[in-house]
């Protein structure tokens, strides 16, 4: 597998930039969606999506192989302000605490944000972790058909409820001090990775470049 799979994304301090971890098994235009709704709510210059070589909250036996999916992404994410990475694979990294830290370290001065739907929003507590990331970094959630209302009862959520701030406040958030983060509204794409899988796709909805 070519080592630029495994490349950190330039960066320069003061850059901000959305981290959208996650399996991308398969990738979909959800996926696109909600990081083009980042880059404009949350005014930011780049999201890296991070290719995860494997989720411990998920059944492993379902997973593309790993430089498949980043094959994928990158053609589906088609966009200059999308970069796509398979650094926690280069790091040997198995948790986002972890991925989280070593970005952090390696490229100080980028104000990170991490990026993720309402349906992770949902079980955020059941990360390794969870609260210290929240203390790292900013958060922005994404909404999702479905997780509208249970990702903002969750036990994350009511844990981290002082500290979220309006949608109107998205812009400042890259640079807002942890814990802070904000939900975000918008168009809600019937896509998941678990349907696309198994070919149970909502009535009208485009399946994601194959990883046949």
């Amino acid at each position: 597998m070519s080592l630029a799979k495994f490349a950190l994304p330039l960066f320069v301090p003061g850059l901000r930039v959305g981290l959208f971890g996650g399996s991308f098994n398969p990738p979909h235009e959800g996926h696109r969606a909600a990081s083009l709704l980042a880059l404009k709510r949350l005014q930011l210059d780049r999201i890296w999506w991070l290719v995860s070589p494997g989720n411990p909250l998920k059944d492993l036996a379902e997973l593309a192989p790993f430089g498949l999916r980043l094959d994928v992404a990158r053609k589906l994410s088609n966009h200059p302000r999308i970069e796509v990475t398979g650094i926690e694979a280069a790091i040997g990294s198995a948790y986002s605490f972890e991925t989280i830290c070593y970005l952090k370290r390696r490229c100080p001065g980028v104000h990170f944000v991490w990026v993720m739907g309402a349906d992770g929003f949902r079980t955020f507590d059941c990360w390794q972790r969870w609260r210290e990331i929240a203390k790292l970094l900013p958060i922005a959630v994404i909404d999702r058909p479905g997780f509208t209302l249970t990702a903002l009862h969750g036990q994350a959520a009511m844990a981290l409820a002082r500290y979220r701030l309006d949608e109107s406040r998205a812009p400042v958030l890259a640079t807002a001090a942890p814990p802070a983060f904000v939900f975000l509204h918008g168009p809600r794409l019937p896509f998941s990775s678990t349907q696309l899988r198994t070919k149970q796709l909502p009535a009208g909805a485009e399946g994601p470049i194959s990883l046949r």
